[in-house]
């Protein structure tokens, strides 16, 4: 397993990677990883000759640079568990190599005024570093396939149009999420909730399998099972910035006819950790 901290050193190796006729997935993580990434690493070693890893803690889809200092970082524990599932690299840059000038005139991509809903709504500063930073990694490594966890739904829905409308050649691949026997979305920031908060923390999944069971086509405008869950989940201790419902291609709030799958988001916090879920589902006519 190599480990590259250089951009230039990487796109090196990449070069020769191609000229082989091998093919790469790029599986982009902040680290301190889980099954939820390895679950990652098995779909692009499916899918592709070569699997590259990168792990950096992007500052700009945080709030300020203290928000991403928080970040738990495990690089020595990451190392072992990507060398004992056989990633062939790993790309765990330094800022400097990533944003340089400490970050004077940096050239952002930026998602459109009219997407401003939801994670992007509470968070105007997030998608911005996410697209930024994913849009770098395309352009050093040139994957054939980038594979990103469902979990963080609507940044994948982002990637997507990111992938189509700057014409990158890349197959984007959108992994289910990986839970704990507890029902619990597996999360870098799991580790950072304490005793009491991780026993409440399934909540929020069996909240939305609750209101999954409720839905059928002809009661999604009477949404009162919408505010049942809402209340529950404030009476275990949660504070919502999110409880929603969507159609799961368009990420709309209003629901059609032509609607036939739907998407549960729920982004909530217990005690300082904000955590997210979401259940998709197909419409049953």
């Amino acid at each position: 397993m190599y480990i590259i901290r250089d951009p230039k050193i990487l796109y090196n190796k990449v070069k020769k990677i191609h000229k082989k006729n091998n093919t790469i997935a790029l599986i982009p993580t902040m680290g301190n990883l889980h099954l939820g990434h390895i679950k990652l690493i098995e779909v692009g070693q499916k899918n592709a000759d070569k699997v590259i890893v990168s792990i950096f803690v992007n500052p700009m889809q945080f709030k300020n640079l203290n928000d991403s200092k928080k970040y738990p970082r495990s690089l020595k524990e990451d190392f072992k568990k990507l060398k004992l599932n056989n990633v062939d690299i790993v790309f765990c840059p330094r800022l400097k190599k990533m944003y340089l000038n400490n970050f004077i005139d940096q050239i952002f991509v930026n998602i459109p005024s009219s997407y401003n809903i939801l994670e992007s709504k509470n968070r105007p500063y997030h998608f911005k570093g996410v697209m930024t930073i994913v849009s770098k990694l395309f352009n050093i490594i040139s994957p054939e396939i980038a594979c990103f966890g469902k979990k963080d739904f609507q940044q994948l829905f982002f990637i997507k149009k990111l992938v189509i409308q700057m014409n990158y050649n890349i197959q984007i691949l959108g992994v289910p999420i990986v839970r704990d026997n507890d029902g619990l979305a597996l999360s870098s920031r799991n580790i950072l909730l304490n005793s009491k908060e991780r026993k409440i923390a399934p909540e929020i999944y069996k909240t939305i399998k609750w209101i999954s069971k409720k839905i059928n086509k002809n009661n999604l405008k009477n949404n009162n099972f919408l505010k049942k869950a809402y209340k529950n989940l404030v009476k275990h201790g949660f504070k919502i910035d999110i409880l929603t419902i969507r159609d799961s291609k368009t990420l709309n709030k209003k629901l059609t006819k032509k609607t036939s799958s739907i998407i549960i988001l729920c982004s909530a916090w217990i005690g300082k950790v904000r955590l997210i879920d979401n259940l998709e589902m197909l419409l049953k006519n």
